[in-house]
């Protein structure tokens, strides 16, 4: 089984707490390393949690509050003082390259790497990463400033070729990765074996949504359908529904009420307000309306298994 795992490193909102780190998480797929938000504190959690800064290519930020970003420039001035040479990739709405490029000139006045800012829209989503294995679109959310959320899904592998089936008919290494792919396999005497006779299915695939700060937004749910596992905020409880509204974010029943009209398998809700000094309540409130709900908590582990 090839891993996809979701390490929650932060999940606290703006105002600083003795009890929780601002937003940032890690997905980690196949051993590649992805950072979505860089609160303060990010570097402290990412070492906790003992993962490797070699890894870590792509970080993607939500939108440019400084609980979702302030942990960047440490973490671009560590990498230099280890004597990084491999590019960062930084995705963001517009302006962070500008927010962050006098401190780094400051601060870095001789890189041993290059960072390269990739700027998305924020209206529409759109696919902002792709490689080998995964894609990664942009949810569009309503918060006081331009915001996304981010959607990751792996893309369907090849069929898995049966080692018996190659030592039964002989098949030839050249005709490996074409069966694979799903073409049958014809003997020389022209009989036809059937794909899936000589294969079983491919991996099942897995797919993750992160929903930062946000507005409740129905008009998510259709991009959200059926994704494996979501993060939703939930920074009030429901009794403090007026005041999620006035500042952009979404209560415990709203976050719950998306992940049920989407049909997601799992529910992650996080980036809770400080007024909470302890979050069972909150998660009573969500799984009253979606029974598959966790609690984000700092350095908790989601494995997605098949």
């Amino acid at each position: 089984m090839e891993k996809f795992e979701l390490i929650v490193l932060g999940c606290g909102s703006a105002k600083p707490t003795t009890r929780h780190f601002p937003s940032s998480q890690v997905l980690n797929v196949r051993d590649k390393l992805f950072m979505i938000d860089c609160g303060e504190g990010t570097q402290l959690q990412y070492c906790r949690n003992k993962l490797s800064f070699n890894r870590l290519n792509h970080v993607f930020i939500s939108h440019l509050h400084g609980d979702h970003m302030f942990g960047l420039p440490g973490l671009i001035s560590t990498f230099n003082l280890l004597g990084r040479t491999a590019e960062l990739h930084v995705h963001s709405p517009k302006g962070l390259e500008q927010m962050l490029k006098p401190l780094m000139d400051y601060c870095n006045y001789d890189m041993s790497y290059q960072v390269f800012f990739h700027e998305f829209d924020t209206n529409e989503p759109t696919m902002i990463f792709e490689d080998r294995t995964l894609t990664v679109t942009t949810i569009p959310l309503k918060h006081r400033v331009p915001t996304c959320g981010f959607l990751f899904r792996e893309k369907e592998g090849l069929r898995h070729i049966r080692r018996d089936m190659i030592d039964a008919y002989e098949i030839p290494v050249a005709y490996i990765n074409n069966i694979k792919a799903g073409a049958d396999f014809v003997l020389p005497n022209g009989e036809v074996i059937a794909n899936d006779r000589l294969t079983t299915p491919a991996s099942k695939t897995h797919s993750y949504a992160y929903c930062s700060d946000t507005l409740y937004n129905p008009q998510i749910v259709e991009q959200l359908c059926c994704v494996d596992l979501l993060y939703h905020e939930a920074t009030y409880a429901a009794e403090h529904e007026a005041k999620a509204q006035q500042h952009f974010h979404s209560t415990t029943l709203q976050a719950a009420q998306i992940a049920k009209d989407a049909q997601v398998k799992q529910l992650v809700i996080g980036h809770f307000s400080a007024r909470y000094l302890d979050e069972s309540a909150l998660l009573e409130e969500a799984m009253s309306v979606f029974p598959n709900t966790l609690l984000a908590q700092e350095n908790l582990s989601i494995l997605l298994d098949d």
